[in-house]
């Protein structure tokens, strides 16, 4: 983990040192040209030399550039071309200038050249292309600095940012692009993490809400049928009944039974308007077992004889059970006629119509009334939801089945439900 750590910062660390050496040159340069000294041993070692073979100049030491004049100002020896011959110049030049004695007389003196210009003026423009290069090197490397933060934590920072953004809004597919080689690796693959587990938890809670809402449509839906029963019953009960006060008990129960529709309409509704998807788990059946669903539907008795040709079909009992009793519910409620059921098969299809004899709805509304909440102009003056067509649709099509409708002297619903040995 260490060396992982230091291999992030390598780069920022090699910048740094070379701002350190760059320093380090220029330090030295400018300490070179500035406290250049000479070498004094070198210096008196010449000077006693010359004083020791004054006048032979064969004798005298080349190791130093230097010029000998007598007190004059003649000049007596120069060791190389180029340098200073007279006080003033010496002076000019910053040269060294010292006496070559006898005893306590001065014979000359010795003017020894000052070498600092020279290797200022030799050194000055290696020292600028030094300086340059590593200039050069420094801003690449600046460069260099700004692309690798800018990639490992400008650009991730800017991504989390807008991730959680996203986040807040509550768009939870987009995943968190991931690099754990970057500075926020880890920190990015927790906020990943977060993001998933946020979409599960609210996929879970959707679910079970769409669940229980679900259920509670179904069992609304299924009260409805037995109190129809009770209805029914109670009706035929009053209309049996001699005595007044028992017919006042029937006509009681028939106003709860009232009540009890109107509460478990409204809980249906309410139910389900909010779930987004309704289970459908279609399976084979045999034919025959669809008479008992419409029998069950037709608590009133109002259907005639009708007969299943046998065959196989693909169907969710309850869904099916649920789509006749819409149907039959409708027809009590606006047709109140006898019905007729008519079935049939082709090749595809086992056809089941269903028709009363009742006023109908308008052809140009035919086509809404599988819509949610949508019914006929002609009985807006009696309750209802609109849903009981759209469900019935709901439920053939998940069956791979289809729903139509039709209005000619009454109204028919027609139940296309697809046959399993279809292929």
């Amino acid at each position: 983990m260490e060396s992982a750590g230091i291999k992030k910062y390598l780069f920022l660390i090699t910048v740094l040192l070379s701002f350190v050496a760059e320093a380090l040159i220029c330090v030295i340069y400018i300490d070179k040209y500035d406290d250049i000294k000479r070498d004094n041993t070198a210096i008196n070692d010449c000077i006693k030399t010359i004083e020791e073979n004054f006048g032979e100049e064969r004798l005298y030491p080349d190791n130093e550039a230097y010029t000998i004049i007598d007190t004059k100002g003649n000049v007596l020896y120069k060791s190389k071309s180029g340098i200073s011959e007279t006080i003033s110049e010496a002076v000019k030049n910053n040269d060294l200038i010292m006496d070559i004695t006898d005893g306590e007389k001065i014979k000359a003196k010795i003017i020894f050249e000052n070498k600092t210009m020279k290797i200022v003026e030799d050194n000055k423009n290696k020292l600028i292309r030094i300086i340059i290069i590593i200039a050069t090197i420094q801003l690449l490397m600046i460069v260099g600095c700004y692309l690798y933060i800018r990639k490992r934590i400008i650009n991730p920072f800017h991504e989390l940012k807008d991730f959680a953004v996203r986040v807040a809004g509550g768009n939870l597919d987009i995943p968190l692009t991931m690099n754990k080689g970057q500075i926020f690796g880890n920190f990015t693959e927790a906020f990943d993490i977060m993001r998933s587990e946020l979409k599960k938890a609210r996929l879970a809670e959707k679910k079970a809400n769409d669940d229980k809402k679900e259920t509670i449509a179904k069992l609304s839906h299924d009260i409805k049928t037995p109190i129809a029963s009770i209805k029914s019953t109670s009706e035929l009960g009053m209309e049996m009944a001699e005595q007044e006060r028992t017919k006042k008990k029937f006509s009681l129960i028939n106003t709860k039974c009232d009540q009890v529709t109107t509460l478990v309409d409204n809980l249906f509704n309410s139910s389900i308007d909010e779930v987004t998807q309704i289970a459908v788990s279609p399976v084979v059946q045999p034919s025959e077992r669809i008479g008992g669903l419409i029998k069950n539907a037709d608590y009133l008795g109002k259907a005639g004889e009708f007969s299943i040709p046998d065959c196989n079909v693909f169907m969710d009992k309850l869904r099916l059970q649920q789509a006749f009793d819409n149907i039959f519910m409708n027809s009590y409620k606006y047709a109140d006629t006898s019905i007729d059921v008519k079935v049939e098969e082709n090749d595809e299809y086992l056809i089941i119509t269903v028709s009363d004899f009742g006023e109908g709805v308008s052809k140009d509304e035919l086509p809404l009334l599988k819509g949610k909440y949508n019914r006929g102009s002609n009985i807006t003056e009696k309750e209802g939801a609109g849903l009981g067509l759209y469900l019935t649709d709901y439920f053939l099509t998940s069956m791979d089945g289809k729903l139509e409708l039709e209005s000619n002297n009454g109204f028919s619903v027609i139940l296309y439900i697809r046959k399993a040995n279809y292929e």
